[in-house]
């Protein structure tokens, strides 16, 4: 009996060095996303035809976790412009973002968009969305 309780102390501190290490390997680890993004027209619209044609720009953020569960953390809508008050790819309209406490494991973004076109009333929606990693990119063209 008293051989196995000179064992022990020595299991007991064994089970503290090995505690830590394995505390610190269930945690999730959060980290901040970067995102850029680009509005631009990518066409000329200096022709006639283009008018009386605007376009209205709405874009969301969301954090979507591993069970399909989304959560919007960012959104914007840039108010409806001529086509041709948009700019070209080399002055577009610039946002930085940063969305803190991403769990990279069980969580990931998606930047949504929704393009309303409007011309003498009729409308015509666009819709795209892009999973992102971290500093990434995404260009929108008008």
């Amino acid at each position: 009996m008293n051989k196995y309780l000179a064992w022990l102390p020595a299991l007991m501190v064994l089970g503290t060095v090995m505690y830590k290490p394995v505390k610190e390997a269930t945690q999730p680890k959060l980290a901040n996303n970067n995102i850029s993004l680009a509005v631009f027209k990518g066409s000329d619209y200096t022709s006639g035809v283009y008018n009386n044609t605007s376009v209205q720009v709405q874009i969301t953020v969301e954090k979507v976790n591993n069970k399909g569960q989304r959560t919007i953390v960012w959104d914007k809508t840039i108010d409806a412009k001529s086509l041709s008050q948009y700019p070209s790819i080399g002055n577009a309209l610039k946002q930085n973002i940063t969305i803190n406490n991403i769990n990279r494991k069980k969580e990931y973004l998606v930047v949504d968009y929704t393009l309303i076109y409007n011309s003498k009333g009729n409308e015509l929606r666009m819709h795209d969305a892009t999973i992102v990693k971290d500093h990434e990119k995404v260009d929108i063209s008008i």
